[in-house]
This record gives structure tokens, sequence and C-alpha cells, in this order.
């Protein structure tokens, strides 16, 4: 089992990278220890801000190093940033198209006994409504460390989210395809085709392995660039299918699914089931508790198909 989480791996790239480039610059709002940032803090104090509890703040702050030629990366709990400081993602962000890369860390149920008011369930949402604004939620620590390097050549904003605890592999140190804003078909199947972001692909691909034990053949599609959603790749999974499932740690209205569904409805008409938390405050517990509860796991998926294809 995997123990290094992805937010881990975002400070060792960003560590990795400032060695050489004295315009990164990373800001945290007191979230350096729940963001794994506290070794960049120390290595590079020169290149670390340290807001403390105020995430509008925070998100302003970054804009406008941002705007003096800094690359900025500010980390703050996904529950927070994406609900606190929406405005200034909006408008110092994605208006003025800074280049400023929102880390939300501890997203979806990561929190878990918490409660709602440290829940993210509708960042996904919240984040991809807002123009100029990028959305990511990497599957595992591989798919993280290409994705982070990737943002580090460009100069647009984007919102990472990533849990709190390690996730189990999808990918190999030595094989892990990725393309920027491009989804990774990670299985490919005829039968029923699975879109799924963040830390459901990896019980995606689980429930697409159980599935074909069973003679029912499955697409399994990693969603990781949400925004801009890879649509081409939609239409040629739902093309070969007869069902079409959407998995994400998420509410129902307005993440993965609804742009899968609005997708597919208009260019290739299938059915499309979408998997994601309830619309209501969820049950608190571990994060793997609250995915069990709500069949947000590999048997949970196997049981909407086979009922639905």
């Amino acid at each position: 089992m995997n123990k290094i989480a992805n937010r881990q791996v975002i400070c060792e790239v960003l560590m990795d990278k400032a060695k050489e480039d004295k315009d990164i610059v990373v800001l945290c709002s007191d979230s350096r220890g729940s963001a794994s940032l506290a070794p960049f803090a120390e290595a590079f104090p020169e290149q670390f801000v340290e807001v403390g509890i105020a995430e509008q703040n925070l998100v302003s702050i970054a804009a406008g190093l941002a705007k003096c030629g800094k690359k900025a990366f500010a980390a703050s709990p996904a529950s927070f940033v994406s609900t606190r400081s929406y405005e200034q993602a909006k408008i110092d962000c994605a208006y003025s198209n800074t280049n400023v890369t929102l880390i939300g860390i501890s997203g979806g149920v990561s929190y878990g006994a918490l409660g709602m008011s440290h829940h993210s369930a509708q960042d996904i949402a919240a984040m991809s409504a807002i123009p100029n604004m990028r959305v990511y939620l990497p599957s595992d620590r591989f798919q993280t460390k290409h994705l982070m390097e990737a943002l580090l050549q460009d100069e647009k904003p984007a919102y990472i989210r990533v849990g709190r605890n390690p996730v189990e592999d999808v990918y190999y140190e030595e094989y892990c395809p990725f393309e920027m804003d491009k989804a990774t078909v990670v299985m490919e199947g005829t039968d029923v085709a699975i879109v799924a972001c963040g830390e459901m692909v990896k019980p995606a691909v689980d429930a697409a392995k159980l599935l074909k034990e069973e003679g029912i053949s499955a697409t399994v599609v990693d969603m990781y660039c949400v925004k801009p959603l890879d649509q081409d790749t939609i239409v040629k999974a739902a093309e070969s299918a007869r069902l079409v499932v959407t998995v994400e740690e998420h509410a129902p209205m307005g993440g993965l699914g609804s742009m899968v569904s609005q997708v597919v409805g208009s260019q290739c008409p299938k059915t499309v089931i979408n998997m994601a938390l309830p619309d209501a405050p969820v049950i608190t517990g571990t994060s793997r508790e609250v995915f069990d509860y709500y069949g947000l796991n590999a048997e949970g998926i196997v049981k909407i198909i086979k009922e639905n294809i």
C-alpha cells in the first residue's frame, strides 16, 4: 500500500524546482503542516509566505505576487479556499489571468469526523464555473507529479484538489501516461464506460476488474482534468458503450457527472448514471467509511452497473 500522499508529492516537486527557480513562491493559510509544505518553508524561507487563517488574503497576495512575476502556489484546505476566497479566486486570479495555482488540500471528505464545515463537496462545481479557472483532481502520486511539473511550465490560473491521506497507486513510476488537459484511458472495454476523477479512479479500476470476471467489459477514464473537460475522450468511450457511469467525491449537482451528462446528452445520447455523495450533510467517519457507506467503492460501482446495464 502506498504511504505517500499526493500533498507530499506536491511539496517534493516544488522543492526540487525551487532550487533553480527563485520565482517559485509558496503561500499557506496556517496550513503548512496539513499541506505537507513545512519542509519547503524550512528549506526556502525567502520563497514562503505564511498568511495565517485568512484565506481571502492568501489568494489576493498570491495574485499580487504573480503580477510581479512570481509563480505562486497557494495552499489551504479545499473546504475554505473554494468558499471563503471564492471572489478572490474569481477576480484576482481568473479574471486577472494571474499565474496562481490554488491547492485545495484535504479535499472531499478527507477531514472525516469534522463534518460538513470541513468537507468540500461543492468545489468542482464552484471552481469550474469561473471563466479562465482550470480544475484538476489527480488520481495518484505519479499523476500528481506530472501535473505539478506541467503547471510549473505555464502561466494560467488553476485549482488542484487533493485528499489528505495516501491513496492506492493507479499507475507506476515507470508507466504513468500523461498529457496536459487530456484524460487517460486506464482500461478499454465495450459494455460500460466508467468516468472517474481524483480518489475515485482506483475504485473504478478495481470495479472494472471485478466486472471482467463476470463477463462485463468496462472502459475506465481517468478524468483528472475536470476543466478543461476532455470531451473527445468522453464521446469516444460513450459511443462504444451501452451505459456511462461517473464516479466522484462531490455533491451530485454541478460536478463531473453533470458535465459528462451534458456532453453525452448532446453528442451521443446514452444513459448516464452519476455516483456521488448525497445532496445532504454526509455521515462522519474516515474517507473509507464514508465511501463504503455511500457505495463509492469497487463493489458499489459493480452493483450499480449490473443493475442498469
